[in-house]
């Protein structure tokens, strides 16, 4: 049993898990009983789900030594295009199935432009993300799409037991991930690509492809997340996922993923993705002027980075 533990947990993961336990003791506290909520707790992990899917895909790019920072565009326009699918006759699971390929394929445009064209990772998914937010924009004329089926709105609002959907699907991607990147040759090699990449083309690994397929896996997982978000706000909407990206970035800076690539843990990011969740969860209830939200957690940003490059000099 321990060595299970072990290979679940490291040192590392159990200093920042003790780190968000000792959060949920303190807003607990000072939000003076609202936090424990049925309500609440739901809230939360809905958002846990959204910001997770993101920053898992997030964590593979980062792995490779790439970056993501289109994420919240993506969920913009992903969830436009599968309301304007759902408004047009298509079938929902249909509508679904066609929105997540145009994801991948999002994915597919990084990766190619990565690899075979040299772009940095920084350019061509900035220039995404202006596109992405754009295309939403210009589809829907700066509207909502709304009057979506009630069995495509049941994705974002449906719970089994206490757990709402989203979570669920949050808690099988990161099961997946988790034994992808742990216990397979593609784990093994995204590891190798970030650590050195020129070694591991030497070895025979085919670097290229690697990081081809996380940006596409970085990308679907976007449009899944803004797939959730349009079902559970029962519309397409071209405004919503601003500013997601710094939470993806985030949950996963902050659960051990290393900016500078090859190291990190799916196990991690779910943490530091649980720890963003609850310090937002927290300024909302603590009525904290929402201009001070994205200082708090970019500054929390910029002290995770400090402390990783501090460790690695050390």
């Amino acid at each position: 049993m321990k060595n299970i533990l072990k290979k679940i947990v490291s040192i590392r993961e159990a200093n920042i898990l003790l780190a968000l336990i000792v959060l949920l003791i303190a807003v607990s506290v000072a939000a003076r009983g609202k936090f424990l909520t049925s309500f609440n707790i739901g809230s939360v992990l809905r958002q846990v789900a959204f910001f997770g899917l993101l920053s898992i895909g997030e964590t593979l790019v980062i792995i490779t030594g790439g970056i993501d920072l289109s994420p919240g565009s993506v969920i913009a326009f992903i969830g436009v295009v599968v309301a304007l699918f759902l408004k047009s006759g298509v079938a929902v699971p249909l509508a679904v199935l066609f929105a997540l390929a145009i994801s991948a394929l999002i994915g597919l445009w990084h990766g190619v432009f990565v690899t075979k064209l040299r772009v940095p990772p920084f350019i061509i998914t900035l220039g995404t993300l202006s596109i992405a937010r754009g295309g939403a924009s210009a589809l829907t004329k700066g509207w909502p799409v709304s009057g979506l089926p009630d069995s495509f709105n049941a994705l974002g609002k449906a719970s089994l037991a206490f757990l709402p959907l989203p979570f669920i699907i949050l808690l099988v991607a990161f099961v997946l991930f988790h034994i992808l990147m742990n216990y397979t040759v593609f784990g093994r090699r995204i590891y190798a690509i970030g650590g050195n990449i020129e070694a591991a083309r030497l070895s025979g690994i085919d670097v290229d492809m690697g990081r081809i397929l996380c940006y596409m896996i970085s990308a679907f997982l976007a449009g899944l997340s803004g797939i959730l978000i349009a079902a559970y706000m029962g519309q397409g909407h071209p405004g919503v996922g601003g500013a997601y990206e710094l939470q993806a970035i985030a949950g996963a800076v902050i659960g051990g993923v290393s900016l500078m690539g090859g190291e990190g843990t799916i196990f991690g990011t779910l943490i530091g993705t649980f720890i963003i969740s609850v310090l937002y969860n927290a300024l909302i209830l603590l009525q904290v002027n929402p201009y001070w939200h994205d200082i708090v957690i970019g500054s929390v940003v910029v002290i995770a980075v400090t402390l990783d490059v501090l460790r690695k000099r050390g």
